[in-house]
């Protein structure tokens, strides 16, 4: 069997696709996760829409801190492909837990 076959093997198993979505840190992939995204320069509030409805906080120093609950992984690539967009340089990406809200 090939490298190709057995991955495909793999992940079509539902255990293994089970494991997959199942951080390091025990977080389950369908659970939102909190996110604070530093970025150099100030946003104002009225991009708040265009960020997927993060809380938009200008902090002294000229920097701005996007905060939220992103449900995952591609949706934080398409937060951080719009700061890309408006030219502005990422600082930080931190991961700070779960969220508690539900996003049925």
């Amino acid at each position: 069997m090939s490298t190709r076959d057995t991955k495909k093997a793999m992940s079509s198993s539902p255990s293994n696709r089970r494991v997959a979505k199942e951080y390091s840190s025990g977080h389950i992939a369908d659970q939102p996760t909190v996110y604070h995204i530093r970025i150099k320069g100030h946003l104002g509030q009225q991009w708040m829409g265009w960020f997927d409805g993060l809380t938009i906080t200008p902090e002294e120093g000229g920097n701005t801190l996007l905060t939220g609950a992103v449900v995952d992984q591609a949706a934080l690539h398409g937060i951080l492909r719009k700061v890309r967009d408006l030219g502005m340089p990422l600082l930080s990406v931190n991961s700070v837990g779960a969220s508690s809200q539900d996003t049925s």
